[in-house]
């Protein structure tokens, strides 16, 4: 039986969706040649920081959701078999766009962009699970701290996931490990706080979202949020 939804967390995704459409449009226009639009800067490249920071913050919250209702009725290893499941998948579709983009764009192909981010994202959150929201946030700054550190250090290519890289590195899509896990680990302490135990803190909003949007959208849309050249 599935669970409840909450409307407000479909309502963020789709919105989210939207500006991933809007910005995606302007990229191809510009990299197609048929429209000069500055998208690795002003207001475009906020756009898309913005979009992945909504769809990578609603990972965390939906992510706290799902595991609290998963562990009311899974035994620890079934639990832990899911999330392995899960992440790979998405890993395995993130893969897929790395072979795509390798093919046809070889010189920004994608490397580790969202999607490698998310499975790898839902593999390391259930270590995550059982802390405090004040642990979770003390945790998520400091992921977001180390990123800008390790975002300014030049590195190895087999560092690329954790936000190392060549300074010749380029890529259509690119979402290391830090500092966006940081904002996974946000939304999980705001889903601890405000849905606890996978239900919503607040009795008094509507239980269920007929937004389309949202309920189809899923956290795996592709964005490009920190393409690097």
């Amino acid at each position: 039986m599935r669970g409840e939804r909450y409307w407000e967390i479909d309502v963020a995704r789709g919105t989210a969706v939207v500006t991933m459409i809007i910005f995606h449009s302007a990229f191809d226009l510009n990299f197609f040649g048929v429209l000069p639009l500055s998208v690795s800067g002003g207001f475009l490249r906020m756009l898309a920081y913005l979009t992945a920071s909504t769809f990578i913050f609603i990972v965390g919250v939906s992510f706290t959701i799902s595991y609290a209702r998963a562990a009311r009725r899974l035994t620890r290893r079934d639990l832990a078999l899911k999330y392995v499941r899960r992440g790979l998948s998405i890993f395995g579709y993130g893969l897929i766009i790395t072979a795509v983009t390798w093919l046809f764009l070889p010189s920004t192909y994608v490397v580790f962009g969202i999607l490698h981010f998310i499975g790898v994202a839902i593999l390391l959150a259930p270590l995550f699970a059982r802390l405090k929201p004040t642990d979770l946030i003390l945790a998520s700054i400091a992921c977001i701290l180390a990123g800008y550190a390790t975002n300014a250090v030049p590195g190895p290519w087999p560092l690329l996931w954790l936000g190392i890289h060549p300074e010749s590195f380029a890529s259509l899509d690119y979402v290391p490990l830090l500092p966006w896990f940081g904002l996974v680990l946000a939304g999980m302490a705001f889903g601890a706080l405000y849905y606890p135990e996978g239900r919503r803190r607040n009795r008094r909003l509507p239980g269920r979202s007929r937004s389309s949007a949202g309920t189809r959208s899923s956290s795996t849309s592709c964005t490009n949020p920190s393409s690097s050249s």
